[in-house]
């Protein structure tokens, strides 16, 4: 997902800042985003664009990542991972899908890769539905809906040193680009 700074909004929780502590683990994560999720007035802040997504950017639990993102109908990620980061998502309203790949991918050195027959995955998830992910882990977030739109919390640690994007025909899945953080400001 490529996340640019968002601007400022005064009724929403400050940037992320560093913490110490123990690292949060895929389910700090996943508690971090229900938690948030259940939160009706920020759910209801966040402004929605008719045309694209919005963020804006939370404070996640030990140093870690954490947006609120808006999805007009029809809009999507793109095949993508994380890098490094281990991360959790919810659905807080609407209805999202996750495409994603139940196999293990090189993490450097190649461009294109032919993926096994049975490595798809597709997860509906409804509000109050979300999951946790490993490092590397690579999917497509979708809200698929005509004319609904759908707002969800991620979080991720560390947060994002990278994110790979894809594209995919058939079963060929091709790395198309690199995002560092300097490519998001």
């Amino acid at each position: 997902m490529s996340v640019p700074s968002p601007s400022p909004s005064p009724s929403l929780p400050a940037p992320v800042s560093p913490a110490s502590g123990p690292a949060p683990t895929q389910a700090d994560l996943l508690d971090f985003v229900r938690r948030t999720a259940a939160d009706a007035e920020l759910i209801a802040s966040l402004p929605l664009d008719p045309e694209g997504r919005t963020w804006v950017r939370l404070e996640g639990p030990g140093g870690s990542e954490a947006w609120l993102i808006g999805w007009p109908p029809g809009t999507g990620t793109g095949w993508h991972d994380h890098a490094d980061s281990v991360g959790a998502f919810l659905t807080a309203s609407g209805e999202l899908t996750e495409n994603s790949l139940a196999a293990r991918l090189p993490t450097d050195g190649w461009k294109t890769l032919e993926l096994t027959e049975g490595v798809d995955r597709v997860r509906r998830l409804p509000a109050g539905q979300g999951r946790a992910f490993g490092r590397h882990h690579v999917h497509e977030v979708l809200n698929e809906s005509r004319d609904r739109h759908a707002i969800s919390v991620h979080a991720y640690y560390p947060p994002l040193p990278r994110i790979r994007r894809y594209s995919r025909t058939d079963q060929v899945l091709r790395l198309e680009q690199v995002e560092r953080p300097e490519d998001w400001q």
